[in-house]
């Protein structure tokens, strides 16, 4: 589906009171794009559910965001219930997604079910994501049938840089095009209820976009997709280690806030800080 044919106007997820899985199908359906960001704390949850996304992602990027680390490969499975529960008490609207950290699905099915239904039960997700193609199409089917919805994410695959060896844009021979196009499908197939595509030519984000029925939801993977999801921090100019070329910085909140705080020191150093109106 190219620009051009989507719907004009105000988007309409705006008025329903849930997102759903159901509801993801019916945007892309009625050509209404999907709004996603990352949250990992309750409080940013809050406003980012308040001011009307569609999909809040609890990503393993925690780990570079949050917690200073140089991959997502180090996140544990306790960590992401934690956040994801975090999130999930502020959330009312956005549909919340869990990501499934490294190693807690690829070693087996048994473990995917295991570890998929504590970030439900316990981290209050309403669907988890993971990484990869074909691959994992049993597992994926398998946690579908057990009820748990699944997002898939192919394209870059943070959790697999190690393998890529750089961060390169994925999909952009001939060959691995086809491979992530067969990827898509088989996700679709195993009952994926949507998908996750990173960085790849735009021209392969349509070709997917068009490829399968379920939404496909891009991070620098062009404008004709079903959606765009962003790290909140990188739109808010928060995260400020590397620029994502395909990162819009809507603020840049990390040089207000070092700003602010300064401002802060020197009202406390010079007495300023607190004034008579400030103080019992």
């Amino acid at each position: 589906m190219t620009d051009s044919s989507r719907t004009p106007g105000p988007r309409k997820a705006s008025e329903r009171s849930k997102i759903t899985t159901a509801s993801l199908r019916e945007m892309k359906a009625a050509g209404e794009r999907i709004a996603a960001l990352t949250a990992y704390d309750h409080l940013l949850a809050g406003i980012l559910d308040r001011a009307g996304i569609d999909v809040i992602l609890v990503g393993d990027s925690v780990a570079t965001v949050m917690q200073g680390r140089d991959t997502t490969v180090p996140v544990t499975m306790d960590q992401m219930v934690y956040h994801c529960e975090l999130v999930g008490r502020a959330t009312e609207r956005a549909l919340v997604v869990g990501d499934m950290p490294f190693l807690s699905y690829q070693v087996s099915t048994e473990d995917a079910l295991r570890n998929a239904g504590r970030l439900l039960k316990e981290g209050l997700a309403e669907a988890v994501k993971i990484e990869g193609g074909r691959q994992y199409a049993k597992t994926v089917s398998a946690l579908v049938s057990a009820g748990i919805p699944v997002m898939g994410h192919l394209g870059l695959t943070p959790q697999s840089i190690h393998q890529f060896g750089s961060y390169k844009a994925r999909g952009v021979d001939a060959e691995e095009r086809n491979r992530i196009l067969a990827d898509a499908k088989a996700l679709e197939d195993a009952g994926a209820c949507a998908m996750v595509l990173e960085k790849v030519p735009a021209e392969l984000g349509e070709s997917v976009q068009q490829a399968v029925d379920i939404p496909v939801i891009g991070i620098g993977a062009g404008p004709n997709v079903d959606g765009q999801i962003l790290v909140t921090h990188d739109l808010l100019g928060l995260f400020t280690r590397f620029r994502p070329r395909f990162a819009r910085r809507y603020l840049e909140l990390a040089d207000e806030i070092q700003g602010a705080i300064g401002r802060y020191c020197d009202d406390v150093q010079s007495g300023d800080f607190p004034s008579a109106d400030e103080s019992y």
